[in-house]
């Protein structure tokens, strides 16, 4: 019999995980797999079991967010020449790579999509010496995932990162770096620097990612001006709360690259898959092409997926829309 290493992070999003158990197990096992359950204890526990136990198993799931994945996926790249694939059951509070393919945010249905799907290869990305599976970035509203209030998020889902990020809008700043990617320059001051494998960060659909391919072994970046009036900053606000982010704009400068490195004079702190990610005054970031395999719906297809994303509307989870948060009080 197959055996599966059921990863589970109790503390994970409104908990939803804990009334599906049984049925995820019942599904796993009508599959052939004899699972064993491991609840984790911390914030690295993942990533410490995948390394010590996980060539043992023929499957790896994880269920919770995106840092319960991000935590598997750094296990994962250090298990040696054995790879185990993994499944994912997104139960976190904005399960970003979840909405990029196309995985159900119902567990049950999310662990018949893992039995029932097809294994592919997806890029990783590294900064420095640290695994991330969609996104490293630093500026304007990547510390509100691990910096906003955890119940806050259970009961608001994506709409609590909002209201953090708009309530310390007044204490942001530029950084001064010097970025090369691929063959291309850039310096000046930025608010906002995103490198990812994405179609949503922090629960925003972002329409102005058109070109993200998941295994091309290329990041989507895009850099973000430092505002200097009321009109720039209404500008890129609006872009972000309208999930409208256009590359057309000047206060962006996009591009796609494999090799990223970024310096600064002051130290900046880091977010990795919502995660802090450290403070670096040069960070280096690789994508390292088809790294992991994992487990999606068999019926998947990234091109068709894509134009679905941008037709949605936001989850009806989600207490109001981004564009109520945008009016003339806003700055």
């Amino acid at each position: 019999m197959k055996k599966l290493l059921f990863i589970i992070n109790p503390k994970a999003g409104k908990s939803a995980i804990k009334t599906d158990i049984l049925d995820i197990i019942v599904t796993f096992s009508e599959a052939g797999y004899e699972v064993t359950t491991y609840p984790t204890s911390g914030p690295e526990d993942a990533e410490r079991k995948v390394i010590e136990d996980g060539v043992s198993y023929d499957l790896i799931v994880c269920a919770g967010g995106d840092g319960t994945l991000e935590n598997t996926v750094c296990g994962y790249m250090q298990m040696g020449e054995k790879k185990v694939p993994i499944g994912y059951i997104p139960v976190g509070t904005t399960n970003d790579f979840a909405r990029s393919v196309g995985l159900s945010r119902k567990p049950s249905e999310a662990a018949t999509q893992i039995v029932k799907g097809e294994k592919v290869s997806l890029d990783i990305g590294k900064l420095d010496d640290k695994f991330f599976v969609y996104i490293a970035a630093f500026g304007l509203f990547t510390d509100v995932s691990y910096s906003t209030n955890q119940n806050l998020k259970k009961y608001m889902g994506h709409a609590a990162y909002v209201v953090e990020a708009i309530k310390n809008i007044t204490d942001f700043k530029g950084y001064n770096i010097k970025a090369q990617l691929d063959g291309a320059t850039v310096t000046g001051e930025y608010i906002y620097v995103m490198i990812t494998n994405s179609f949503s960060v922090a629960g925003f659909k972002i329409r102005g990612a058109k070109h993200v391919i998941l295994d091309d072994g290329k990041f989507d970046c895009l850099m973000v001006k430092m505002p200097h009036t009321v009109d720039e900053l209404r500008q890129v606000l609006t872009a972000f709360l309208t999930n409208d982010i256009d590359d057309t704009n000047p206060m962006f400068y996009s591009c796609k690259a494999s090799r990223i490195e970024i310096q600064c004079e002051e130290e900046i702190p880091w977010t990795i898959d919502g995660e802090f990610g450290g403070n670096k005054k040069v960070a280096v970031i690789e994508n390292v092409k088809k790294a992991f395999d994992i487990y999606l719906d068999s019926t998947y297809k990234e091109d068709e997926y894509q134009k679905q994303l941008a037709a949605t509307t936001e989850p009806e989870e989600e207490i109001f829309d981004n564009e109520d948060l945008l009016d003339d009080n806003t700055i």
